[in-house]
C-alpha cells in the first residue's frame, strides 16, 4: 500500500501506487491529517482521482500532476469558506479509481429462470457466464455504488451483482424472445442479445460492460432430450437410414421397454411396404407382352400369416385386415 510521502503534518504529495491489481477504488489513509495548500496530487494514466469535502464531491482529476489550491478548486473555498485564509491547509478526503477493464467477473442464476417459448410453453432455464467492466462515471459510480468504503475490490463487486445480473438476465432472456432451442444452441447470438439489454442496468451505476458471455445452460431433461433428438436429425442427411439407427438402438438391448413395440413397428413397416409393393404388381402381370408375372406362393403364405397375426393383436383393423387380404391373394 502506497502512503503519502511527507515530513510535515500536512499532506503535500498525494499519489497512490497501485499494489493490488483487483483494486477499482482506494481512498487515501490520511489519518485525519489536512491538506496543504498548494499540495500535488499525481494521477497516473490508469487512474482518476476524486476530492470529498464535507462528504460532498468537490472535483474529478484525470492523469497528470494537478496543484491543489483555490484557484484550481474553487469550489473548495465556497464549501469551507476559507475563514482561516487562502494560505491555511484543508481537509478533504481523496478517493482514486482504476479506469481499466475488470475481466472474467462470474454471473449465474440460483434459481432456475422462467421463460416462455412457443414450442414448449414456459420453461425453466439456468444459465452461467462471465463479463467484462469499466468504471464510466466515477461520480455515479461513487454516489451509487461504492459510497463511503475505503477500499472496493472486484470480487467485492462481483459477489454483490451476483444476485442482480440474474433476475436482470431473465428479464432480458424474456424480452429478446428467444427460444430455447437457439439458448441452447447459438450461445455467440444468444449473447450479443443480451449484452445491449443488460447495460441499461450497468449504467445505473456508472458502469460499463465491455463484455457479457453466457458460457452455457442448463435446460430442463425433457426439452434436452428433444434438441438431443433434433441435433442427431440434423446430423443425418437421410431420414431413411436416422430412422433404421433409431430402430436398431431401441431394439439392442433385450430388456429394454420399448424393444417389443419398436420390433411390432419394424414387422409392420416391412409388410405394408411388401403388400404395397405386391398391390402395385397386377397391373404389370395382366400386361400381354410380358404374360403373368410368377410369384412366390411360400412368400405370399408367409404374408398372409402375418398379416393374420397383426389382425389378431388389434394392430390393425378389419377392414385393412380385409383390403390387403384380398390384394395378397390377388397376387396369387
Amino acid at each position: 500500500m502506497s502512503k503519502p510521502t511527507s515530513v510535515l503534518p500536512y499532506l503535500e504529495i498525494i499519489e497512490w501506487v497501485e499494489h493490488r491489481p483487483d483494486l477499482m477504488m482506494w481512498k487515501i489513509p490520511d489519518g485525519d491529517k489536512e491538506i496543504k495548500n498548494g499540495a500535488k496530487l499525481i494521477v497516473r494514466e490508469s487512474q482518476v482521482a476524486m476530492l470529498l469535502n464535507e462528504g460532498k464531491i468537490a472535483d474529478v482529476f484525470q492523469a497528470g500532476t494537478h496543484t491543489l489550491n483555490t484557484q484550481n478548486i474553487p469550489v473548495l473555498s465556497r464549501l469551507k469558506g476559507w475563514k482561516y485564509g487562502f494560505e491555511s491547509p484543508f481537509k478533504a478526503d481523496v478517493y482514486f479509481f482504476s479506469v481499466k477493464q475488470f475481466v472474467n467477473l462470474r454471473w449465474g442464476t440460483p434459481s432456475p429462470v422462467m421463460m416462455r417459448d412457443p414450442q414448449f410453453g414456459q420453461v425453466r432455464v439456468r444459465a452461467f457466464g462471465t463479463y467484462n467492466v469499466r468504471i464510466r462515471d466515477f461520480s455515479r459510480f461513487f454516489t451509487e455504488y461504492a459510497g463511503t468504503f475505503p477500499e472496493l475490490t472486484s470480487a467485492e463487486f462481483e459477489q454483490q451483482l451476483r444476485n442482480f445480473i440474474a433476475p436482470r438476465f431473465g428479464e432480458a432472456l424474456a424480452l429478446s424472445n428467444i427460444s430455447v432451442l437457439d439458448v441452447a444452441g447459438n450461445l455467440s447470438a444468444l449473447n450479443s442479445r443480451i449484452q445491449p439489454l443488460i447495460q441499461p442496468y450497468f449504467d445505473d451505476l456508472g458502469v460499463e460492460i465491455t463484455q457479457f458471455t453466457v458460457s452455457g445452460t442448463s435446460l430442463p431433461d425433457e426439452v434436452s432430450r428433444y434438441y438431443d433428438k433434433v441435433t442427431g436429425m440434423n446430423m443425418v442427411s437421410d431420414p431413411d437410414r436416422f430412422q433404421k439407427f433409431n430402430t436398431a438402438i431401441a431394439t439392442s438391448s433385450e430388456h429394454h421397454p420399448v424393444q417389443g413395440g419398436a420390433q411390432q413397428g419394424v414387422a409392420m413397416g416391412m409388410l405394408f411396404n411388401q403388400m404395397n409393393q405386391a398391390s402395385q404388381q397386377p397391373a404389370a402381370a395382366a400386361a400381354p407382352a410380358t404374360g403373368p408375372v410368377p410369384q412366390d406362393i411360400e412368400t405370399i403364405a408367409s404374408r398372409l400369416k402375418a398379416l393374420k397375426a397383426l389382425f389378431e393383436q388389434h394392430l390393425i383393423d378389419e377392414a385393412e385386415y380385409k383390403e390387403k387380404k384380398a390384394a395378397l391373394i390377388e397376387a396369387l
